[in-house]
């Protein structure tokens, strides 16, 4: 993958509750010249957002405390016309969706490189695009497209383990076993 053309003087804020990922990633951003913010929290990036004008975001889904769905609209308020990647290493289409809805610019699954994360960031952006950008376009295995039903239609019935397995016609306990695994690669 070749890295995209980064735009001068770009800030962008990385929300991720992991400290070594968190870390890791603003070094690598720092690297390529980019103005870094960190946040371990949707909470502490919003006190941020309030200080600080950001032309970019890389949010993850699922961090202690609120979670960062709840962080997208905050930053567009402050900020429409910045790019948001939400990051997660726990996919579905359903937060996917939710995202987008909210005003994020992708969604991306863990692990994701920096070059993978800055292409993402600028695909659809208001900022000035990279000239070499990349797109995956392998199907999702079976196994996946399993998992990510799953949790469509958990999501359909608000987390509900029952009414999901109704809707699925799937044992109760056949559902859990399933539901207690890592999502499954593409």
């Amino acid at each position: 993958m070749t890295t995209p053309k980064i735009p001068t003087e770009l800030s962008i804020l990385v929300v991720d509750d992991n400290a070594v990922f968190n870390r890791t990633l603003c070094r690598s951003l720092t690297r390529k010249g980019i103005s870094v913010l960190s946040s371990p929290s949707s909470e502490d990036a919003a006190e941020i957002l309030n200080n600080h004008h950001v032309d970019g975001a890389i949010v993850d889904l699922k961090m202690e405390g609120a979670s960062g769905l709840s962080l997208i609209p905050k930053i567009k308020t402050l900020n429409p016309k910045c790019a948001i990647v939400m990051l997660t290493g726990y996919a579905s289409i359903a937060t996917a969706v939710e995202a987008i809805k909210l005003g994020a610019n992708n969604y991306l699954t863990k692990p994701a490189n920096t070059d993978e994360i800055l292409a993402a960031l600028f695909s659809d952006a208001d900022i000035e695009a990279p000239e070499n950008k990349t797109e995956t376009d392998t199907p999702m295995s079976v196994n996946r497209l399993e998992w990510e039903h799953i949790q469509k239609v958990l999501t359909e019935n608000n987390g509900n383990i029952s009414a999901t397995s109704r809707a699925l016609g799937m044992h109760r306990r056949t559902l859990q076993r399933k539901l207690q695994k890592h999502p499954v690669k593409r």
